[in-house]
């Protein structure tokens, strides 16, 4: 139920919404405060500058506020100066960028998030054994490039269920399936069930690989989107988890859209409506809700309440390299 408000039945005589839902738990999640906080810490502990492989985490506005704090992003770890400070981003890297930064004499900090690390874990585990990787993901996201080079030779991606329906392994008997952290949790369970179906005795993760945040802001996107005319998602669009809130509120039958900011919201989606549900993924900073929520009262809007569906407590430890008291 909501927080700070009670429910109202839909109006669209109105031209834009007096009324914003604002959904709970959103925002940045455990992995997401680690590694920010981590870069933060760099800098304060080594000075500037410190060097960022790929975006630490999937947002522009963090990584322009991080970069004005002395931060240096780099596509790839060669392209850092000899005995730099290194960070690694929170969606993990294959084994290769170790060897490279070591041969470079980096020092390295690693800042992937734990969960990712899990699928790691996972995937060593099961080539190890021999089995063939079926690996639920996007092709070309950070995180599938960095999982899937743990185990080269063993690793099949598998991106839609139709994918799932048709791929081909050399041992049925001896298959196994590892899912990237951040896809929808309806569609990963779709491809699951129809590897089941084919691979009847295919292994997985002791665990769902996807990761708790990821679950909870779905889950808090489709009460959401029950509650409102239309939703607005922000994160950046390179954010798998932001994209992937989109697609669970459209899946309900509400328009979602993804934002970076308020300068991107339109007038016309607004139109008619008499609630608008907002929520931000993973990686999104809250001033940034704040000033969705601002920009949507100048424009008319006067009720603003929560949307509780869980509360969070998940949190993690810095990374080796950081830990030491700041001054």
């Amino acid at each position: 139920m909501f927080e700070g408000g009670t429910e109202r039945p839909r109006q669209y005589h109105e031209t834009v919404p007096n009324r914003i839902v604002l959904a709970w738990p959103r925002g940045y999640c455990a992995g997401v405060e680690r590694a920010v906080d981590t870069v933060e810490r760099a800098l304060r502990i080594y000075g500037p500058p410190v060097y960022v492989r790929k975006q630490i985490v999937h947002n522009i506005y963090v990584v322009r506020d991080l970069e004005a704090k002395g931060a240096v992003f780099v596509e790839d770890e060669r392209q850092a100066p000899e005995g730099a400070v290194l960070i690694l981003s929170a969606h993990g890297v294959a084994p290769e960028v170790y060897e490279n930064s070591a041969r470079r004499r980096l020092s390295v900090i690693d800042a992937t998030c734990p969960l990712v690390t899990k699928v790691h874990f996972e995937a060593r585990r099961f080539a190890r054994d021999g089995y063939t990787i079926l690996l639920i993901g996007h092709e070309g996201h950070e995180e599938v490039i960095g999982t899937s080079g743990e185990a080269p030779r063993h690793v099949r991606l598998v991106r839609s269920p139709e994918e799932a329906r048709t791929i081909e392994v050399s041992d049925p008997d001896h298959v196994a399936y590892l899912s990237q952290t951040t896809l929808s949790v309806d569609e990963t369970n779709e491809v699951i069930e129809v590897l089941k179906e084919r691979f009847p005795r295919i292994e997985g993760p002791p665990r769902d690989d996807i990761c708790y945040a990821t679950q909870n802001r779905q889950e808090a996107v489709k009460q959401l989107a029950s509650e409102s005319d239309v939703v607005l998602v922000i994160g950046s669009d390179n954010s798998s988890n932001s994209k992937r809130l989109v697609e669970v509120a459209r899946s309900l039958g509400t328009p979602a859209y993804l934002i970076d900011d308020e300068t991107e919201i339109r007038s016309e989606w607004l139109e008619g409506r008499e609630t608008v549900g907002v929520t931000s993924g993973a990686s999104a900073p809250e001033w940034l809700v704040e000033r969705v929520v601002e920009d949507l009262k100048a424009r008319g809007a006067t009720d603003v309440c929560q949307l509780h569906t869980v509360d969070e407590q998940m949190h993690f430890s810095l990374p080796v390299g950081i830990r030491e008291p700041v001054a």
